[in-house]
């Protein structure tokens, strides 16, 4: 059976989608596209204008105004420059989530992921890849786990990465992020129709990694 040319794998936050999808395009030869890194820039973005979050038209005029290429390296170049570090701190994900409520934003983002993908094999990880952005997929995952268990990875990537936080707040942003994400009014985060969902709770990387390979090279039937 032939490999599939669009994965995609969604989940809530700290589930592992992004480890999982740099390791399976690494391994695979698939080109990583990372959904979440291009709300990222754009909340970014809108921090350094000192826009306000919260008005729609400030927000479409930062994201209209940028340019957002990500590499075959997994950097994040935002006009011109590399931002792959700025964006993955802590506050990044509460500006991602605060600009991926509105359609209107999401829809810029969708044309430049569907634009990207275009003549490509990529795995795609984010919140509504199957469900959305790539709903003809060849191969949907939807990565879960305890709310518990994926605050202890954030916290403890953030500690090793020199970010002074607690695994309390790391939690509480958890649960709060899952709520804006599934109860946000367009895209909301789902499990996408014919996902085959896979808990990582207590699993390491390597056995979801063993178990994802086996549906590209066997199909969704094994």
């Amino acid at each position: 059976m032939p490999e599939p040319m669009i994965i995609t794998i969604d989940g809530p936050a700290g589930a592992g989608k992004s480890t999982v999808a740099k390791e399976i395009s690494r391994r695979f030869g698939y080109f990583h596209l990372d959904s979440g890194a291009l709300y990222r820039a754009i909340g970014y973005a809108c921090s350094l204008k000192g826009a306000d979050l919260n008005n729609l038209q400030e927000v479409i005029s930062v994201a209209k105004s940028i340019k957002i290429e990500l590499t075959e390296e997994g950097k994040v170049i935002l006009n011109g420059r590399d931002v792959t570090w700025e964006i993955r701190k802590p506050e990044g994900g509460y500006l991602a989530s605060q600009v991926a409520r509105f359609k209107e934003i999401r829809e810029v983002v969708v044309e430049l992921l569907r634009e990207m993908a275009k003549g490509k094999k990529i795995v795609i990880d984010g919140r509504d890849a199957g469900s959305y952005i790539f709903p003809e997929a060849d191969l949907k995952i939807y990565l879960t786990a305890t709310p518990e268990e994926r605050a202890k990875r954030r916290y403890e990537e953030l500690k090793k990465r020199g970010f002074n936080v607690s695994y309390e707040e790391v939690l509480k942003e958890v649960v709060e992020r899952d709520e804006r994400d599934r109860n946000r009014p367009f895209a909301p985060l789902v499990v996408p129709e014919g996902a085959i969902v896979i808990d990582t709770t207590g699993k390491s990387l390597e056995t979801v990694i063993s178990e994802i390979s086996q549906l590209i090279k066997n199909g969704n039937d094994c």
